[in-house]
């Protein structure tokens, strides 16, 4: 499915993003959070919960234990030593660095209603660079194209944030039918074998994808991100690839190659609208082991207001950590 297009308009709303649109997310980046409390209809309740951590926590100091305390926190050998009871002290690690892969190859320059699939991946792209900042976290990116990988490191600064914009803005908007780009399902794999180089503990990652190119490799990088890290993947989709109308005709194009399609015969519309189903099943099973959510996040809606759907939406909370 890679390659679809309803549309050569680059002027036309939600081809292409820009910097003033997402700036303006800054605001909407609140309200929602990826630790274990959540609203009941949170997709990161149960399961998830257990392994979506949020900040570490840095050892401080053992001192006499005084009534109150966590008697999950009770040293024994100390205890045991001295023959009265001690408690190890924590204090919550100041920040967290975040790192957001978000794809923009030519297979997500694809949408027929509200916006592109890249579109809607530079807007969570941003949404995360921004939630970052305003929880005091360091804010990261890897953005990749069929052609390249721009790594922003994670920093705490208004500064970096607008670096990872104006990079998603720049990848996004070279994205075209007619610019002779060349697909590269493997730029995937790169991407998040660049990103498990990289990271070292307790980082939150968050891959923004389509996963047109995804295999069994896919599955193995992600699993190894996710032993010492938080990972959250959100599964970019347009509608039509699960609601395809009746009758008609669409332009299938994977780079050069493009060619006619009627999803007027029930086999074909049987085939393509089963084709996305299959692939979120298979990404769910794959990573359901590691406790990796899997969020759908179609194009037909704005990013962030899904986001506060399938994360428990909260009015007024917009201090809430992780």
């Amino acid at each position: 499915m890679a390659g679809l297009t309803t549309t050569n308009d680059k002027a036309a709303a939600g081809v292409h993003t820009s910097l003033p649109e997402l700036v303006r997310l800054q605001y909407k980046a609140k309200g929602y959070s990826f630790l274990p409390r959540q609203p009941v209809h949170s997709v990161l309740t149960g399961r998830w919960a257990a392994r979506v951590r949020g900040r570490g926590l840095n050892f401080e100091e053992i001192r006499r234990y005084v009534p109150g305390d966590d008697v999950r926190t009770i040293d024994w050998k100390v205890t045991a030593r001295t023959g009265k009871p001690h408690t190890r002290v924590y204090t919550e690690e100041r920040d967290r660095p975040q790192i957001t892969v978000v794809d923009q190859r030519l297979s997500m320059f694809f949408g027929t209603r509200v916006a592109m699939k890249s579109v809607t991946a530079a807007e969570l792209g941003a949404l995360a660079a921004w939630r970052a900042l305003s929880l005091g976290d360091r804010a990261g990116a890897v953005v990749f194209n069929d052609s390249r990988i721009d790594e922003i490191l994670p920093h705490r600064s208004r500064g970096r944030v607008m670096q990872i914009l104006k990079t998603l803005v720049e990848q996004n908007q070279e994205l075209a039918v007619d610019a002779g780009i060349e697909p590269s399902p493997g730029m995937l794999n790169r991407a998040l074998e660049h990103v498990r180089r990289r990271v070292g503990h307790d980082y939150l990652v968050s891959v923004v994808s389509d996963f047109d190119g995804a295999d069994d490799d896919t599955t193995r990088l992600l699993r190894e991100i996710a032993q010492h890290n938080d990972v959250l993947v959100a599964l970019v989709y347009d509608p039509l690839q699960i609601d395809l109308p009746d009758k008609g005709r669409m332009v299938v194009s994977r780079g050069e190659l493009q060619f006619e399609l009627d999803i007027g015969p029930t086999t074909t519309r049987k085939a393509i609208a089963d084709f996305f189903p299959e692939r979120l099943r298979e990404l769910k099973d794959a990573l359901d082991g590691l406790g990796v959510p899997v969020l759908p996040i179609h194009t037909a809606e704005g990013a962030a207001e899904q986001l506060r759907h399938l994360l428990g939406y909260v009015p007024g909370r917009p201090g809430v950590r992780g």
